[in-house]
């Protein structure tokens, strides 16, 4: 699919001009929203919330903020899925490459296209499948994060340290404590440090901090990991499973933190886990060291996300799941 231009300075004008005249948004993060997803929503929406506007941000997934991202909403924007209008004046999605992330809420995607409204997409993924009206999309930059502070820069907000915050919280995440930063990260990561970001609480706050529950939890997962060297293409594959019993004693965070210990596997270029949500229903977080693009597979399977770090849902039992991620894995193209 060929798309015209959808981050450069002609983009940005505009999207600063359709948010300046907001009186009213909902910004929208994905379904079990990470720092980035939500610390873009809430600091795009603390800046429009400055200016006057009615805001709104939510999630469909789960039913309240992540008690480790709660840091990041001294307004309370965040809204339950109930209080998020059918439709409304402005919808922005963050961090989103489809609809179906949005998970309960993406009818309000088509609502608001439906009523003539703007939908503004603000994103990095290269799954993008561009649903809105308006897209500010760049699949080079680090994290929608940075994407946000261009947005800010256009509309002139200066970044206060509630703002600054929310963006360092995804720029340090999405770029795996900066593992995988370029020149330019650094750059945006002084302004928010200047900002007044206090760097080691808030990376304690969101990555750090485990209840006790943690490590029972995490001992019983990796006592079903496997390592299958011969998958991923010769490269080797490491998987686990969360079972729901699992996940039952501990928050999201945990949950979604398991992946950051299995991968570091040296044998395997891949790593995947299992999280049970439903009988029968999967969803598995993919991450690879650097060989082969898992947001391929990802999206064979129906999911989506980055070249390294990608997710998707599956059905049927462990071994079903396994096979068919397996499966996805062995076309998986060659970075």
């Amino acid at each position: 699919m060929s798309v015209p231009d959808q981050h450069g300075p002609t983009v940005l004008s505009a999207i600063a001009d359709l948010l300046r005249e907001a009186r009213e948004v909902t910004l929208l993060a994905h379904v079990r929203p990470d720092p980035d997803a939500l610390g873009s929503a809430l600091a795009l929406g603390r800046a429009l919330f400055l200016r006057g506007a009615t805001v709104r941000v939510s999630f469909a997934i789960p039913d309240h903020t992540p008690e480790s991202l709660r840091g990041l909403d001294p307004d309370n924007l965040v809204v339950p899925v109930s209080e998020v209008p059918a439709s409304g004046p402005l919808l922005v999605c963050l961090d989103t490459p489809s609809p179906s992330r949005l998970g309960s809420l993406a009818d309000r995607v088509e609502a608001a296209r439906a009523a003539g409204g703007p939908v503004l997409v603000i994103d990095h993924h290269a799954s993008n499948q561009f649903y809105g009206t308006h897209h500010l999309v760049d699949v080079a930059a680090e994290a929608t994060a940075v994407l946000v502070l261009k947005v800010l820069d256009e509309l002139g907000v200066p970044l206060d340290e509630p703002i600054a915050r929310c963006l360092y919280a995804g720029l340090v995440t999405d770029t795996g404590g900066f593992r995988r930063a370029t020149p330019a990260t650094h750059h945006a990561a002084a302004r928010l440090l200047e900002a007044g970001v206090d760097p080691d609480r808030l990376a304690r706050e969101v990555v750090d901090d485990h209840p006790f529950a943690w490590l029972p939890m995490l001992s019983k997962v990796l006592g079903t990991a496997r390592l299958e060297p011969e998958e991923a293409q010769g490269f080797g594959l490491v998987h686990a499973t969360v079972t729901a019993a699992d996940a039952a004693t501990v928050r999201l965070e945990e949950v979604e933190g398991v992946v950051d210990v299995v991968r570091s596997t040296r044998e395997a270029e891949v790593a995947a886990v299992f999280k049970e949500q439903a009988p029968g229903e999967w969803t598995v977080s993919l991450r690879a060291v650097g060989k082969l693009d898992v947001s391929v597979a990802a999206r064979s399977l129906g999911g989506g996300g980055h070249r390294l770090a990608s997710g998707c849902t599956v059905h049927g039992t462990i071994e079903e799941a396994l096979t068919a991620v397996r499966t996805a894995l062995a076309t998986a193209p060659l970075l």
